[in-house]
């Protein structure tokens, strides 16, 4: 604990000492008018016990004084506690990309179904959510709207749950042909990313799929993550259907993961979609703790003690006058 104005209490100190100083030789120099036979009652032991008590009253009082000046004197000086704390840095940026091939329903609404859940959770972050299949859709960009965010969320849940009255929901996502082009879903999910990174703001891209392409796509994958990368932008792949045998490269595991590792992101097997959930909070951790904001000194006023006890002295003094007077 600190005063940031120590110097009122000395000079305080200072000035309540003179103003003592002066009452007492004041009421030493005042002349009293001498009272014959005074000797027969101070001699009662009745005067000396009122006088004792008085006595003590008046040095109670004295006491209750000097702590109230005391402690109104700390309240002036303004205590303070000062910490350094590191906040946990909000100005973060998710976009979903979700592979939308039939394959892919059971952990997309998974997905989904989480975020729902972490984005009441929010505060200062954006989410966006866009779909691939043959061709990319952008359901929402990137936004801090969690009510759209909410309502968007939860139909998405519902049409890839199978859900009836939104057939319509994946236009867009079928008009290329072929199917599951990963590498044009990834540079579109990329370009959701308003700009180049200024550092501003994390960019985190959660990519569902399982890499398993059926056509002809513009951008490979190693491409589209290299476009990904240059955007400063940390791509972490979930794969439901990891089916690579030994550790051969090219195959479609090993070609996800690298895809992935080489922006700083990771790469997630999905043994399940119940194991969505805990997946996707971990992606939450790693990207919260590696943007933690700047150390901060966070400066606490601690005046509350000293006021309290100024309030006590108060009162103290204010009933001993009360009794004194009587």
């Amino acid at each position: 604990m600190e005063l940031m104005y120590w110097w009122i209490l000395p000079v305080g100190i200072l000035a309540g000492a003179a103003v003592a100083w002066w009452f007492l030789r004041r009421d030493k120099d005042c002349r009293h008018r001498a009272v014959a036979h005074t000797d027969r009652l101070t001699a009662l032991p009745e005067y000396r016990d009122a006088l004792r008590r008085h006595r003590r009253l008046l040095a109670v009082m004295a006491g209750s004084a000097a702590v109230l000046l005391l402690a109104a004197l700390a309240a002036a000086a303004r205590p303070v506690s000062a910490t350094v704390t590191t906040p946990a840095e909000h100005s973060r940026d998710i976009m979903l990309c979700l592979d939308t091939s039939a394959s892919m329903a059971s952990a997309d609404a998974a997905i989904v179904g989480v975020f729902q859940d972490l984005a009441r959770e929010f505060d200062g972050e954006r989410i966006g959510l866009m779909m691939f299949d043959s061709s990319a859709a952008q359901v929402f960009p990137l936004t801090d709207d969690y009510q759209l965010v909410a309502e968007q969320l939860a139909r998405a849940r519902n049409a890839f749950e199978g859900g009836p009255g939104d057939a319509a929901f994946f236009a867009g996502t079928g008009v290329a042909p072929g199917s599951s082009l990963i590498g044009d879903g990834l540079a579109s999910c990329s370009q959701g990313f308003p700009g180049p990174d200024d550092g501003s703001r994390s960019r985190s891209l959660v990519l569902a799929t399982d890499n398993f392409i059926s056509g002809n796509p513009i951008f490979t994958l190693a491409e589209a993550a290299a476009l990904a990368r240059d955007k400063g932008i940390r791509i972490h792949a979930l794969n439901p259907a990891d089916f690579d045998y030994g550790d051969k490269p090219g195959q479609e595991g090993a070609t996800l993961r690298a895809a992935a590792e080489s922006t700083g992101g990771a790469y997630y097997p999905v043994d399940s979609p119940a194991a969505v959930g805990s997946i996707v909070r971990e992606v939450q951790r790693t990207e919260a703790a590696a943007r933690q904001g700047a150390p901060q000194r966070v400066v606490t006023d601690e005046s509350a003690w000293p006021l309290g006890l100024a309030l006590l002295a108060g009162l103290v003094l204010v009933g001993l006058a009360w009794r004194v007077d009587r």
